[in-house]
């Protein structure tokens, strides 16, 4: 599924949107370029799940969690580039929240099989993003399909 978002707000929105269909154990992974958007992604998710606190990328301390309807577990794994450490993704990815990982391609021989894969990319006009959702599992097939 593709989408152009025009604006951050339409970002947020399309993310608190998909937080409505999401359940504990989903882990959803965030490409793009620097200043594309994935945090401001997380804060509409963040939103659609109840979390209250201001979010914020987790650049250097890795993990940031917040309370919500679901705990929400953001991470960006940047700094993991080229690092075969495991800090216990197991304990995110299969415990009771959702799970978002930012530059997640760093640590894909620890994802999980079942996952939605969000690729975020500049459009034509620098205030717009297209949005690649690619579902792994049947699960997020169906969480797509309710999107579109």
């Amino acid at each position: 599924m593709q989408l152009l978002l025009k604006t951050e707000k339409d970002t947020q929105d399309f993310a608190y949107q998909l937080a409505e269909n999401l359940q504990p154990n989903d882990v959803l992974t965030l490409e793009g370029q620097l200043g594309v958007g994935k945090t401001t992604f997380t804060k509409g998710l963040a939103k659609g799940l109840g979390v209250k606190r201001n979010i914020s990328s987790p650049t250097f301390t890795i993990v940031k969690e917040y309370r919500g309807r679901l705990p929400l577990y953001h991470m960006d794994v940047y700094r993991l580039e080229n690092s075969m450490e495991d800090i216990g993704f197991d304990d995110y990815f299969f415990g009771d929240g959702i799970t978002v990982i930012e530059w997640a391609s760093f640590i894909e021989d620890f994802l999980p099989k079942e996952r939605l894969d969000i690729k975020m990319h500049y459009a034509d006009n620098e205030n717009q993003r297209e949005i690649t959702l690619t579902p792994f599992g049947e699960h997020f097939e169906q969480v797509v399909k309710a999107l579109s």
